[in-house]
């Protein structure tokens, strides 16, 4: 998939029904409108309401997506072939010039990264001192040896490898070649058969004549006796000198593993460059979990950095989308709620309407497009028009959204009642969730002034269920106030069937807000009951925003 068509689709932190239903309803109706890839996500776990909504319509559950910043998979990376550290010097040398790269990352059998070798690395080879052992001890194979010389092997597997004794250039006199050469050195000389012979019958592993096209059949024929490694080549004896160092392998040089800095292609960019100002080298090899290569990553193409494209539905304020969100490029945002703190760079499509729910914006714009609505999508949005106006009792609820609620019923085939009824139950079964995780099934943060407040709403059919999880909910809230960092915090407990609110409270003042809310009359011991009161979004947030307002003037 081309990551310049894909458009994540996803609603706010803490899911609720229409955050869920609304995602994926747009993402089907941009997928049947426009150019692009539409993929629906979620920004945090689904609430039991929209699970069992999910698993009526036989729907996927979004992934859910955590933080949209840019990551290394963001960027325009390059793939550079993995070499083996076989390769000789030379090879690789060659090869850097031909990718115009600077590093090569080294890659086993399998695929996973042993190391990288660097032109540096290269060029240090070139400059140090080795001793006439070094060959045999990186065990320099004798591919490698015709390879780099352009040379011809006549005796002997070019697949051995050249593991014991030293390199001797052969050029002396007889006395000095017999003291000079040990039984399996390599040998280099020229095109001399007498000292071909002399090189021959001290029994050196490998036997390398310069400035030749051809061997003769004799000097074959008795290296071929004592499995001597014959090698011809067109260079002169010095130049065979200076380049013979170049067939050793490139893992003898490489920045091995474990020594190694590497990133996952799902590492944030501001982690990368938080360690990358800790560090001088400028190429790093991208690996998956199990060390496979995958690509280069260098300091350059940080500059190729690609936003994720991404439609918020349900919300348009900073503090409940999801991480990062101003490190992405917002497209469109579609929500029924109050502005927000969201900004973008360039002008967007924003619709924002005074509907009870996001779904009924989004069936207002499949009947705008004249689009048939799916059999499934239409059970979604129904659910959802469903969950946000509490089956039409919410104040927040318009003659059109029930209008749109019922239409999408019939499209879905479903009985309104009990679809809502089924819907709330599953909702309301908090015996196997902990304090934490009925506190934040539907979270949200406010910001009014200076002052950070959240407002949690905790609904159910059952009073018994609400009056067990208040105790527990009350002691829970101060360390939602530390931990989040709000000044106070509000849970609504509201029952969906008698239409009224218990609202619990903490932080600095919070009491003095709700009093001046709603009244002494409303005022109990440790909460306000407010009979009638079952929306967040108008009938506790505006008040509460009010409130803080007055009391700072």
């Amino acid at each position: 998939m081309n990551r310049d068509d894909l458009i994540w689709v996803l609603g706010h932190k803490n899911p609720d029904t229409d955050a869920i239903c609304s995602a994926i309803a747009y993402a089907n109706f941009k997928n049947m409108t426009d150019k692009g890839t539409y993929v629906p996500k979620k920004a945090g776990e689904m609430n039991e309401e929209t699970r069992y909504v999910l698993k009526t319509f036989q729907c996927e559950e979004p992934e859910t997506v955590f933080d949209v910043s840019a990551q290394i998979k963001d960027l325009a990376l390059k793939y550079t072939p993995g070499v083996k550290g076989s390769y000789s010097l030379r090879r690789a040398w060659e090869q850097m010039r031909e990718l115009n790269v600077v590093t090569l990352p080294i890659v086993n059998d399998k695929g996973q990264v042993e190391g990288i070798i660097t032109s540096d690395d290269i060029a240090r080879s070139y400059m140090n001192v080795y001793d006439n052992e070094t060959m045999s001890s990186s065990r320099t194979s004798y591919a490698n040896v015709v390879e780099t010389l352009d040379g011809k092997l006549w005796t002997g597997n070019d697949h051995g490898v050249f593991h014991r004794g030293k390199v001797v250039i052969g050029s002396g006199d007889r006395d000095n070649m017999r003291r000079e050469i040990a039984a399996n050195d390599m040998v280099i000389t020229g095109n001399a058969w007498e000292r071909q012979v002399i090189a021959i019958n001290e029994n050196p592993s490998c036997l390398i004549i310069c400035g030749v096209n051809s061997v003769e059949d004799s000097i074959i024929a008795m290296a071929r006796e004592k499995d001597i490694v014959i090698i011809s080549t067109t260079y002169d004896i010095f130049t065979t000198a200076r380049l013979i160092h170049q067939a050793m392998p490139i893992r003898q040089f490489m920045t091995m593993s474990k020594n190694l800095i590497w990133f996952g292609m799902d590492d944030y960019l501001e982690d990368v460059t938080d360690r990358l100002n800790k560090i001088r080298h400028r190429d790093f090899p991208i690996v998956d979990e199990q060390m496979h290569y995958v690509a280069m990553f260098s300091r350059r193409i940080l500059l190729s950095k690609q936003k994720k494209k991404v439609i918020l539905v349900d919300h348009n304020e900073k503090n409940q989308a999801v991480d990062g969100i101003e490190d992405a490029d917002i497209l469109e945002i579609i929500d029924h709620h109050r502005l927000g703190s969201l900004e973008t760079i360039s002008p967007i499509v924003f619709r924002n309407q005074p509907l009870g729910c996001s779904c009924s914006i989004i069936y207002q714009m499949y009947q705008e497009k004249k689009i048939e609505i799916p059999k499934k999508i239409a059970g979604l949005m129904c659910s959802a028009i469903l969950s946000d106006t509490l089956m039409f009792r919410s104040p927040t609820c318009t003659p059109y959204d029930e209008a749109a609620a019922r239409t999408l019923a019939e499209i879905a085939d479903i009985d309104i009642e009990e679809h809502a009824m089924a819907m709330f139950e599953a909702g309301s079964n908090f015996r196997n969730k902990s304090t934490e995780e009925i506190m934040f099934t539907d979270f949200k943060t406010f910001t009014a002034g200076d002052v950070n407040f959240g407002v949690s709403q905790v609904s159910s059919v059952s009073a018994k269920q609400l009056a067990a999880i208040k105790g527990k909910l009350l002691k829970y809230m101060e360390t939602v106030i530390v931990e989040k960092n709000l000044h106070m915090i509000f849970v609504m407990l509201t029952n969906i069937l008698e239409q009224s609110t218990e609202l619990l409270y903490a932080g600095t003042d919070s009491r003095d807000i709700v009093l001046d809310a709603y009244g002494e009359d409303r005022m109990a011991e440790d909460s306000a009951i407010l009979p009638g009161v079952v929306s967040r979004k108008k009938q506790v947030v505006p008040q509460m925003i009010e409130a803080i307002h007055y009391r700072s003037i």
